[in-house]
């Protein structure tokens, strides 16, 4: 009888300790992190960019002529983060959004904003020129803070082709690819935007490339 009881508080004993334990083990499981998981915005990348990341690589450089009839390159840029966007002058919805979203980024940037380069490459050969790319930037107070560059076909294409840029025209409208590339002060391609960007959007990742 007395066995009995010995034998039955050394089990009771033992049992109390495997919970303890177990207890333990669970309370620790629920308050670890696992590792590379981390709390910050999904939408967010590495570098804090917002958008596609594109892995930094170079950016395909171009000439072209802009809405004052002056040649411009991409590569004149070095040093300064640039803006590439495709558009085209009688685009009835998007494009006419996507320039008055610019002007918006510029006003949030404020001093900074001459820091900053904006290219719009056209889409439309056959009916963007010169007069054309200036009265559009006209129209959307754009005219002396990017650069609307026009072109022949032969001279497009390439550089669509370059950007994965896709530009099929219709009867009165062209078919084409939307958003935006952040190419940054090294010319490298470091962000994505698609065409539902938010000027505040673009201005904190134009803030946040201006200080690299």
């Amino acid at each position: 009888m007395n066995m009995n009881w010995r034998l039955a508080s050394r089990l009771s004993v033992v049992t109390l300790a495997v919970l303890v334990v177990l207890v333990v083990m669970l309370f620790q499981q629920r308050h670890t992190t696992l590792p590379g998981t981390t709390s910050s915005n999904p939408a967010t990348n590495a570098t804090s960019l917002q958008g596609t990341d594109l892995g930094s690589s170079p950016a395909p450089n171009f000439s072209l002529t802009d809405q004052f009839g002056k040649p411009i390159s991409l590569a004149e840029f070095k040093g300064k983060p640039v803006v590439l966007t495709f558009l085209y002058t009688n685009c009835p919805d998007q494009c006419p959004l996507t320039a008055e979203k610019l002007h918006a980024t510029l006003q949030d940037l404020g001093n900074v904003a001459s820091g900053v380069g904006i290219l719009a490459v056209s889409t439309d050969p056959a009916r963007d020129t010169t007069s054309a790319a200036l009265k559009f930037s006209q129209a959307h107070r754009m005219q002396d803070y990017w650069h609307y560059l026009v072109g022949t076909k032969s001279k497009l294409a390439p550089i669509w082709s370059s950007y994965s840029i896709y530009a099929q025209p219709q009867q009165q409208t062209v078919n084409h690819s939307l958003g935006l590339y952040l190419i940054d002060k090294q010319g490298r391609e470091r962000v994505f935007l698609g065409n539902d960007f938010t000027p505040t959007q673009l201005a904190t990742d134009l803030q946040v490339l201006l200080k690299e």
